[in-house]
């Protein structure tokens, strides 16, 4: 999954988190380290447990039921959000390639709201449509795609670093006649590179996707664990290069100081070295990837809900399965129902960083509970921790996930005060009050659905102890 997260959010960075200049891939190789621990943690319950829900069924078999519901609705929520925003982000790559070609008619019309909100959804729901006939058409159709984002995505790479901040200064000064700004004083502190660290993570969720299928892959024990080490490593590598290579380019203090009253994007930035050509091309690339994201974003947000409702803490009828496709089809309608929410948010609120900020601390409560189930799982359900194929020795596994929880604990307290911190219009523009309220709405549902197990004669205590059937 390589959208937003390289193409936007390391440049965009500079508006959410004021005065990180110079500091922006340092903090990309800081926010890795937990990155790399909580896909670690992924990997070793993956081994144990590959069930479609992944998240829930690892938390709520290993560490706590409601804190299972808690780590994956938190997950689910963020997610389904993200979709939106990424839904929502695209139309301005297809605005620019458009507009590169000529068409500044058409450039025009899809910065009118009807339009973008309806090519937005138009998208969201193609991808929901994609996923819900079933994993063929999306192997189909996503793994050309990610072999183009890849080699579009390469050209950036090495166009940054071929070209160097003199050639943007006088690329600027052909087409706009200004000089690049100096740079200002910008002092280091740790809250800010935290802070901006904690957002950069965000980029590396795509990883925990891969757990939700589990029921559907093959030799998931194995192949899980192994998926989640090869996609943290390429991708990232691939994540640290590409924002390198743009930065190499473009000098930060442009992009800080654009970043305050317009949207900024990779293919935007390298278009001042650019021919139209090129440009026209890693747009093109930087729409795939944003393209791509969406329909894994959604296989993963479905398969949660799905675990929830057949394991009887949501509505039952949520778990339903299509007929002919064998999907869950009303997992998937309600979770793009919930992205098109966020669209319909991202344009009335003007700013699509409340969601990411959404993302972040959803995301951030998952791993952190993820880490704390590797260290309470072989006390809590012995069974199941026997199945551990991934660094089963205890000596190595406790360690690195309480580095994980620790990490990931100042990360959510940093971000967290940043947003409380925020001068923002309303108090609906707070990230984390908003979490704390679909959180408390999402609880009572769990609870109500816990009692009527119960009610029904469910041992409870058996049930979240063993494994739902593949």
């Amino acid at each position: 999954m390589l959208g937003a997260a390289i193409n936007i959010v390391p440049f965009m960075l500079q508006r959410s988190v004021p005065g990180i200049g110079p500091y922006v891939l340092s903090a990309y190789v800081f926010a890795a380290v937990p990155a790399i621990l909580a896909a670690l943690a992924y990997a070793i319950l993956a081994s144990a447990m590959p069930r479609a829900g992944g998240s829930y069924i690892y938390a709520s078999r290993g560490l706590n039921p409601y804190l299972g519901f808690v780590a994956s609705f938190s997950q689910w929520f963020g997610l389904s959000i993200a979709i939106g925003v990424v839904s929502y982000l695209m139309i301005p790559f297809i605005r620019d390639v458009v507009a590169a070609v000529g068409m500044d008619g058409v450039a025009a019309a899809l910065d009118t709201g009807p339009i973008r909100v309806g090519i937005a959804l138009a998208f969201l729901w193609t991808s929901v449509g994609i996923n819900m006939r079933g994993l063929q058409l999306y192997q189909g159709i996503l793994v050309p795609m990610m072999y183009v984002m890849f080699v579009l995505g390469g050209v950036v790479i090495v166009a940054g670093f071929w070209f160097d901040q003199g050639d943007f200064a006088a690329g600027l000064m052909a087409a706009e006649g200004v000089a690049v700004p100096v740079a200002p004083e910008t002092p280091f502190t740790w809250t800010g590179f935290i802070a901006a660290g904690a957002i950069l993570f965000s980029s590396f969720i795509g990883f925990d996707s891969i757990a939700q299928a589990g029921g559907e892959a093959k030799n998931p024990s194995r192949n899980l664990p192994l998926a989640i080490g090869i996609a943290v490593l390429t991708v990232g590598s691939f994540y640290m290069l590409f924002t390198a290579a743009v930065y190499h380019t473009v000098p930060w203090s442009f992009v800080a100081e654009r970043a305050q009253a317009q949207d900024l994007t990779a293919p935007g930035l390298l278009g001042y070295v650019l021919s139209p050509t090129w440009t026209v091309l890693i747009v093109a690339g930087a729409s795939v990837a944003l393209i791509n994201d969406l329909p894994a974003m959604l296989l993963a947000v479905s398969r949660l809900m799905f675990a929830w409702a057949e394991d009887g803490v949501f509505p039952r009828g949520v778990a339903a399965v299509h007929p002919i496709w064998h999907t869950p089809h009303v997992a998937l309608v309600l979770s793009g129902v919930m992205a098109s929410i966020a669209i319909l948010g991202s344009h009335l609120a003007g700013d699509f960083f409340l969601g990411v900020d959404i993302l972040v601390t959803s995301m951030l409560v998952n791993f952190m509970l993820m880490c704390v189930t590797v260290i309470t799982l072989p006390g809590h359900n012995p069974e199941i921790a026997k199945d551990v194929t991934v660094l089963p020795n205890r000596s190595l596994q406790v360690p690195l996930a309480g580095a994980g929880f620790v990490l990931l604990g100042v990360f959510l307290v940093v971000h967290i005060m940043k947003d409380l911190n925020a001068d923002v219009e309303a108090w609906y523009f707070h990230s984390t009050v908003l979490w704390v309220g679909v959180m408390a709405l999402a609880s009572v549902i769990y609870f109500k659905e816990l009692a009527t197990l119960k009610k029904n004669g469910v041992d409870t205590d058996a049930h979240f102890l063993a494994l739902p059937p593949e």
